[in-house]
């Protein structure tokens, strides 16, 4: 199975950085509405990624826009310039998918975000994107089976080259189990990696090591 990586879907700098600092997350998402949410515009792109590509980031996903292929196609090359660590996010429509098969063809990297069928999952392996992302946390909300639908997706996706990074997580216990399913990669806001990274039990014993510690050294 695949190495499980975690990335931070998040345009708030000093949490983003401070897990990039501590090396848990392999690198940052971030769509239109993140970066709005943020206080972000988007001629700040460039300065973000080459920030986040000091603290550490291997990838650093920026999405791209316009009402058509030839507007999402020109916006994305736009993106790609930024860097070699970047990912070019492609929403998965018509156009979309037009706009990435050329991307893809071009060597590019690419992602197709807001995928919500297993029909669409083996279309953006078919053309060879190297992620996609479904949002379990809408997906549910629309009453669907998300858990159910992304492991198809990765199955369907299986030994293509595509994988799934799964957005819209809104727990530890979503990541798990999304994990259990066999899905590799993963991007969630700083509260649930950071959720994922505590536990009390944990505290109160690396508490009890210390004061042991100091004792001994007394």
């Amino acid at each position: 199975m695949t190495a499980p990586r975690l990335y931070v879907d998040s345009a708030d700098v000093d949490r983003v950085g401070r897990l990039l600092a501590a090396g848990v997350v392999h690198g940052v998402t971030t769509n239109p509405t993140i970066l709005e949410r943020g206080g972000r515009r988007a001629d700040e792109m460039t300065e973000l990624y080459e920030r986040w590509v000091a603290e550490g980031a291997a990838e650093v996903f920026f999405q791209t826009w316009g009402g058509d292929a030839a507007s999402l196609l020109r916006n994305a090359q736009g993106i790609r310039s930024l860097g070699d660590r970047v990912v070019a996010k492609v929403p998965a429509t018509t156009d979309g998918f037009a706009a990435a098969s050329a991307l893809v063809r071009d060597g590019a990297s690419v992602l197709v975000t807001a995928v919500y069928s297993v029909a669409q999952a083996l279309a953006c392996a078919s053309i060879g994107v190297r992620y996609i992302a479904p949002y379990l946390g809408r997906m549910r909300d629309a009453g669907l089976d998300g858990a159910g639908m992304i492991a198809r997706m990765q199955a369907m996706c299986a030994g293509s080259g595509t994988d799934v990074l799964a957005a819209s997580l809104r727990s530890a216990d979503d990541i798990v189990q999304l994990r259990e399913a066999g899905v590799p990669y993963f991007t969630a806001a700083p509260d649930v990696l950071e959720e994922m990274l505590f536990n009390e039990v944990s505290d109160t014993s690396a508490a009890e090591f210390d004061a042991a510690m100091l004792r001994l050294r007394a």
